[in-house]
Parts: structure tokens; C-alpha cells; sequence
């Protein structure tokens, strides 16, 4: 019989190693809802420090443009007529701007805007938000019945078999 040669474990290669995961930074993203408001999540929100509800923002975009590529957000430092207050609701923090929208000719009850967000230096020491637009993905239209709430009503069968 012929002998087989064999590799012995040590105890210390029973430890388990444990690997650098590299975690992949997700793209900061925001969205215009159904009802005309742009809608940060919680991450993206929490990741660029706007959870303090008490920073106002001026929004705007460039000047001479007619078509939408950019949206840009800028800290005030004071409140007034101008500036724009972002609100928590639910999981996100949201800033209604569904007159603006209107006009720049965006519908964005039939389409979802995405925007990709990157951070910009306005100048004289002010960093704002520039919101690139990233995507345009029709809505999906809703068919059929809507759902019924409440009890289910009793069927013809069960009312004659009683």
C-alpha cells in the first residue's frame, strides 16, 4: 500500500481571519416626490449635516438656462423671504417646491426626477449642495381596482349553505 502523504492544521490556522470589507460609499441622492417637494433620506441627509431642522437654504440655478441640470442649494445665514426651511417627515426631510417646479416646465407627477448630490464651493467660505440631475424614470401608473378596506363582504355561497 502505498503511504499518503498528509498536511497537518495547527490551532492558530483554526482563527478565523476576518477581511477588510470595504464598505462602498452609496451616491448621495435626492428625489422629487408626487406632490412637487424634493425629498432627502434620512442617510443622505444625516451624511451632509442637514438635520439640523434650524439651517435654512436658498435654492436656485443657473442663470440663463432653460432646461433643468442643476439645482443648488446654499446656507443662509438669516431667515427671510428668500430662503427655504427643509422639514422632517417620516424617514426623510423634505422642501416643498411645487410652484417652482411648475414653471421650470419639470411634470413630475408622470416622471421621478433623481438627482445625484455633490458638494460645491459658493465662495467667500460657503459650501453648498449642487443637485446634478441623474435620472428620469416615468412613474408607474397604477391600474386597476383600488384595494377595498374593511371587512370582506360575505359571499352568496356561504349565505345560502346556512
Amino acid at each position: 500500500m502505498k503511504e499518503r502523504k498528509l498536511r497537518f492544521f495547527s490551532p492558530n490556522e483554526n482563527v478565523e481571519k476576518t477581511q477588510k470589507v470595504s464598505k462602498k460609499e452609496e451616491p448621495l441622492t435626492c428625489s422629487i416626490s408626487l406632490t412637487g417637494r424634493l425629498v432627502f433620506p434620512l442617510s443622505t441627509a444625516e451624511q451632509l449635516g442637514m438635520t439640523d431642522e434650524n439651517t435654512d437654504y436658498r435654492i436656485g440655478m443657473e442663470e440663463g438656462k432653460r432646461k433643468v441640470k442643476s439645482l443648488y442649494l446654499v446656507p443662509a445665514d438669516t431667515q427671510g423671504d428668500d430662503t427655504f426651511k427643509f422639514v422632517k417627515t417620516g424617514r426623510s426631510f423634505t422642501v416643498p417646491l411645487h410652484g417652482i417646479l411648475k414653471s421650470l416646465n419639470l411634470d413630475y407627477t408622470t416622471t421621478l426626477f433623481t438627482f445625484a448630490v455633490t458638494p460645491f464651493s459658493f465662495g467667500n467660505g460657503v459650501s453648498g449642495l449642487e443637485l446634478k440631475l441623474a435620472g428620469q424614470v416615468e412613474r408607474e401608473k397604477r391600474e386597476g381596482e383600488p384595494k377595498k378596506r374593511g371587512r370582506k363582504p360575505r359571499s352568496a355561497s356561504v349565505d345560502s349553505a346556512e
